[in-house]
């Protein structure tokens, strides 16, 4: 019997730090912008989230894979970020539900990984100088030239791409509730769970892709107005904003994520990058009207500039660690949206209320 030859890992960063380890997963070199998360579990939930489209995703707690992956934990139809980064990666896991290993499952997916890193200095650096581009490659004969690893990784600009076109879905799709209330859903890079939770709060779902356009969505007459979390800069989606513009004040409307910066850019504000963004199922959230804290699941880079907006729109939360903005809503008008991901998977969920809080609204308009 022959035996399978090792994998190897190296990754590269844009400002020319590399740092080898081990390969698993799927060989091959992957691109994308290198970013951490510090949940300490759920990493089936983000591997799969849309939102991480074009990026590498790292993550802070020590061991990954210990519960496996299964067939009922996927966020979208397959695995959205472009590597996947470990400290320690566990080959035997243990779960009723496991279906594969973490190995498998990147495999499967053909998503290269590397465990083996002292990510803890990784996140350090990329604290200090905030996300950058980086390309990561397994493999297991011949050495990759590092030289042209780098050139890939600073050809990349993550702000000049428009990701949210490549998630999004290419046709409309409706999920039924019993009740009679029926909402439209832009789909920038939607959570699956995001589905579930507005199904679950008894409203149907009518998912539309990402460039449909006002008079498309008041075609389908519906109660409501959701627009989704996505990957990418809010700043190229002005004609998705353009779009919520032309429909604040003729419906309820809820964003979530980056449909909570394109409600800002709808209501003529401005967003800006973050250092090093916010990733993870542990940012304290403060209500600013009700004084309550949440420990909310984050997954965004780009925060709304509060400064930005006219008057008419109200600050309903803030991020406790850095002091972000986190929640909107306007004075008249039935329109709010939060930054946070209150579908809460992975967890927590103390942020759940918010869907029954969109279907009052929408209920009462």
């Amino acid at each position: 019997m022959v035996e399978a030859v090792a994998k190897r890992g190296v990754l590269v960063l844009s400002d020319g730090s590399v740092f080898h380890g081990g390969g698993f997963g799927a060989e091959g070199t992957a691109v994308g912008e290198l970013v951490f998360n510090t949940s300490m579990m759920g990493y089936q939930e983000a591997l799969t989230d849309p939102s991480y489209s074009g990026q590498i995703l790292m993550m802070t707690y020590p061991l990954i894979g210990n519960y496996g992956t299964s067939k009922s934990d996927f966020e979208g139809n397959r695995v959205h970020a472009s590597a996947f980064i470990v400290r320690e990666r566990c080959v035997f896991p243990a779960h009723r539900d496991c279906a594969d290993p973490i190995d498998a499952f990147l495999e499967k997916n053909g998503i290269p990984g590397i465990y083996g890193l002292d990510t803890r200095s990784l996140v350090r650096r990329i604290r200090s100088k905030g996300v950058m581009p980086a390309c990561a490659c397994v493999y297991s004969n011949g050495h990759p030239g590092v030289d042209e690893l780098a050139a890939k990784a600073k050809a990349l600009d993550y702000s000049k791409t428009n990701f949210v076109e490549k998630v999004s879905a290419r046709v409309a799709e409706q999920h039924d509730a019993p009740s009679g209330k029926r909402v439209v859903l832009l789909d920038c890079g939607v959570k699956k769970s995001i589905v579930q939770e507005l199904l679950a709060a008894g409203l149907s779902v009518q998912v539309m892709p990402w460039n449909t356009n006002a008079a498309q969505v008041l075609a389908e007459e519906p109660d409501g107005l959701v627009i989704s979390n996505g990957p990418g800069d809010p700043a190229l989606l002005q004609n998705v904003a353009g779009t919520v513009k032309g429909l604040l004040g003729k419906m309820p409307v809820f964003g979530i994520c980056l449909g909570h910066q394109i409600i800002a850019h709808a209501a003529g504000g401005r967003t800006f990058k973050l250092k090093f963004g916010h990733r993870g199922s542990n940012h304290p959230v403060k209500g600013l009207e009700t004084g309550k804290v949440s420990i909310t699941s984050q997954n965004h880079g780009y925060a709304v500039e509060m400064k930005s907006l006219p008057q008419g729109w109200v600050e309903t939360h803030v991020n406790l660690n850095d002091k972000t903005n986190e929640g909107l809503r306007h004075k008249e008008l039935p329109v709010f949206s939060v930054q946070y991901h209150p579908e809460a998977n992975p967890g927590p969920y103390d942020s759940l209320e918010l869907f029954a809080k969109f279907k009052e609204i929408v209920e009462r308009y």
